[in-house]
């Protein structure tokens, strides 16, 4: 007799349902920090974005918002996102509306 059957001689009364628990949003608690980088990509410029503190699939889902929005190119990896171009003002404006809070570094 499992546990199941149990509860049921206990609570005849009772019906099962199924439950699934809710998913934990992460909260992010420090900004995300946009910056402007050429040093080391044959001076290409790029915007950097650092400090994200969620999982990897979240990082991707605001990398790939953020490259359709601005049709542009940019990759995700280690948890910054690098976006092609220097578009800091425009990556700032798409994640404030979606919610985070930024802060511009640099010129």
């Amino acid at each position: 007799m499992d546990l199941r059957d149990q509860l049921k001689n206990l609570f005849p009364e009772h019906e099962e349902q199924d439950f699934e628990m809710p998913e934990e949003k992460s909260e992010q608690k420090n900004p995300l920090i946009c910056k402007f980088e050429k040093k080391g990509r044959n001076g290409k410029p790029v915007t950097l974005i650092e400090g994200f503190e969620g999982t990897d699939e979240e990082l991707k889902q605001i990398s790939k918002k953020i490259k359709t929005t601005l049709g542009i190119g940019g990759s995700e990896k280690d948890g910054i996102i690098v976006i092609q171009g220097d578009n800091r003002d425009k990556i700032m404006k798409i994640l404030q509306d979606m919610g985070y809070k930024t802060k511009r570094v640099g010129g």
